[in-house]
């Protein structure tokens, strides 16, 4: 037997999801369309109209019985669950991870915060016209921002392991983004073995399984090679360092386990957070000197000082 189940404030006491209260008739309020501040002149917004995927009724069966035992409060915004479905988050928080639909790098994704910077015939970031980093692409669902960022943080750091399912599922939307898929396989960027040892789990992997799960279920074969890449040695977190100081903590850092997998394929790089790139274009080096033809980067959520966390909704580009 596990652990015995406490109800604390805030905290869902269920693998399961279930819905928030509020709406007429019971039934859950949808999210009302983004706010914008006095200040704002917004051109771009994210996808208003965007549902996450739904859950299977395996767990919605499961969720419902175990709301009726355990009344629990989503993850997000703390109000009570009431329907089932949602790995620990409400339908209307749900819907609030919205994808990023502004202006951004044409090569690595980084948001632009104004459309001056995307006015340029090539949309290229500072750091991609000067050609440093190794990955072909890159591309991230949202802003690490708001209740995108909560609910990785749940997933990291609060063993909340039953939301990267849907968490990946949100990634299919990235994914149609990349150029040349076909043939492609996936591969998570890796935990030193130390790492995943205390986490227990890699956080990248489930994402990557959440992702090719639901391409799956739209009947598209893609490949998941969980272990391609290897992390020979352990390193400092890259959360503080500079740029270059992240590029050097993780220069050398990775190889690939499989070389015969990746020769002339194009693979696919899934993280949950992406920042500089640094981590992502050392393992697309490993990947190219074991002999793949393109590396794409994929990743959940993009961090930038241009749209830091204020606690509130996702902000958008202005003009």
């Amino acid at each position: 037997m596990g652990a015995p189940l406490h109800r604390l404030p805030g905290e869902a006491g269920s693998r399961f999801a279930l819905g928030c209260r509020g709406g007429p008739g019971g039934r859950p309020e949808q999210p009302q369309a983004l706010l914008l501040g006095s200040k704002a002149r917004f051109v771009f917004s994210l996808a208003g109209n965007y549902k996450a995927p739904t859950p299977s009724f395996l767990s919605e069966l499961f969720g419902t019985l175990f709301a009726a035992v355990f009344p629990t409060d989503c993850l997000l915004c703390g109000q009570e669950l009431t329907e089932p479905g949602g790995a620990s988050i409400c339908p209307a928080c749900w819907d609030s991870l919205q994808p990023w639909l502004g202006p951004a790098c044409h090569r690595c994704g980084l948001p632009f915060a104004s459309l001056q910077a995307a006015s340029s015939v090539e949309s290229l970031c500072g750091e991609c016209r000067q050609g440093e980093l190794e990955f072909d692409t890159a591309k991230s669902y949202g802003l690490y921002t708001g209740n995108l960022r909560k609910a990785i943080l749940h997933l990291k750091f609060h063993r909340r392991e039953q939301l990267a399912n849907r968490l990946g599922a949100l990634l299919a939307r990235a994914f149609e983004s990349l150029p040349e898929t076909e043939s492609a396989i996936v591969s998570p960027v890796p935990l030193h073995p130390s790492r995943k040892r205390q986490r227990g789990f890699n956080q990248a992997e489930l994402l990557a399984s959440g992702l090719v799960r639901k391409l799956h279920r739209e009947e598209r074969s893609l490949q998941l090679v969980a272990h391609l890449l290897r992390r020979v040695r352990d390193t400092i977190p890259q959360v503080g360092l500079s740029v270059s100081a992240r590029r050097e903590n993780v220069r050398g850092v990775f190889s690939v386990a499989r070389p015969e997998r990746v020769r002339n394929r194009t693979v696919v790089l899934v993280d949950d957070v992406m920042t500089t790139g640094a981590t992502l274009s050392a393992c697309a080096a490993a990947l190219k000197r074991a002999g793949a033809s393109r590396v794409l980067a994929l990743s959940l959520a993009r961090a930038t000082p241009q749209f830091p966390d204020s606690g509130e909704k996702t902000p958008v580009a202005s003009g």
